[in-house]
């Protein structure tokens, strides 16, 4: 597919966006994070007075050391494997671009919380006189608590700028035959490696159900994704489940619920499980710690002999390729 770039290639840019990481796996970096993180009201819906004495006098105070604990449990090379797997994302998507333009196009990565920010980045590409920007939030299944979170921060940087760069924003991939070709292929390699196992359990990270009964899409969007896999597997009804994880609070959350299926899968008879998270463009806290560790400990503990995770589609080649055809398909025609 021909670009038909309008601008010299040095005038476009990419940016991948991805949720976030604390700066390092102790109490102090991690509270800074949550903070940031659970401030958003699009994370949290909850009148904002009431919401801060919750979140400062008692959430951040509790849950910012175990949280530490476990970041320290994945921390690899100085860094959180979420951060270095987005920095390996936009390098090789910047290799795959340049290989089919021929031309450089200026690729970088962000995150909505933490370092390094969308404003930072966005700065340093108008700095470079890039004018023309594509953002691709990975996040293949849109929510408003994640892609349109990015939307907003984007627009709370742009609102400070005089003279705009010109922004294509992509919402979602979940649909896109290429991305579920991906997520198929990386669940057949790990089972030609691994064997298969009892059942496939596909696990995405919750949100609350209000959200979805307020008209989010993010339910419909994760169905399509495990049953358009699935389908592409050649799985049969009975050996595969869409589950939902990480959930946070006392209210009712998007079900069911993954810790409390493996228990139950455990329990009846089944001994091997495999789960796939493909809300998750990069593996993080919550794949490597409370799916690999966590959550199989759980299978274990009610029965269960092994739980393998696959892991997400982070750099590999079928990712990036996926990667380049969304970033192509924004600086199209432009």
């Amino acid at each position: 597919m021909s670009l038909a770039l309008t601008q010299p290639p040095s005038r476009y840019g990419v940016l991948l966006v991805n949720l976030g990481t604390p700066d390092a796996p102790t109490a102090k970096a991690v509270r800074a994070y949550l903070k940031e993180f659970l401030s958003d009201t699009r994370v949290v819906e909850i009148p904002p007075f009431l919401w801060s004495i919750i979140l400062n006098g008692i959430i951040l105070p509790i849950r910012s050391p175990k949280v530490a604990k476990a970041y320290a449990e994945i921390w690899e090379d100085g860094d959180s494997p979420l951060r270095a797997i987005t920095q390996r994302q936009s390098l090789a998507l910047k290799a795959s671009i340049e290989s089919q333009l021929g031309e450089d196009i200026h690729v970088d990565y962000a995150m909505t919380y933490g370092k390094p920010s969308i404003q930072s980045r966005i700065d340093d590409m108008m700095a470079r006189g890039i004018d023309k920007i594509a953002v691709l939030p990975l996040y293949p299944q849109y929510s408003a608590t994640t892609t349109a979170a990015v939307f907003d921060k984007l627009n709370r940087h742009l609102a400070t700028i005089r003279n705009l760069p010109e922004i294509r924003f992509l919402k979602h991939y979940y649909e896109r035959d290429d991305y579920i070709a991906a997520l198929a292929s990386s669940i057949a390699k790990y089972r030609e490696e691994h064997g298969t196992a009892d059942k496939l359990i596909f696990s995405f990270h919750g949100i609350p159900k209000r959200c979805v009964n307020k008209g989010d899409p993010y339910y419909e969007h994760c169905k399509a994704t495990a049953h358009n896999t699935a389908k592409k597997l050649g799985l049969k009804d009975e050996q595969w489940m869409m589950t939902f994880q990480s959930r946070f609070g006392a209210e009712e959350w998007l079900q069911p619920y993954t810790d409390k299926t493996l228990e139950s899968l455990a329990k009846s008879g089944v001994k091997t499980i495999q789960v796939v998270c493909p809300a998750f463009a990069a593996d993080c806290l919550e794949t490597l710690e409370e799916i690999s560790q966590e959550n199989a400990d759980i299978f274990k503990e009610a029965g269960g002999d092994h739980l393998g995770y696959i892991p997400a589609l982070n750099d590999s080649a079928e990712h990036i390729a996926v990667l380049t055809q969304l970033a192509k398909s924004q600086l199209v025609n432009w």
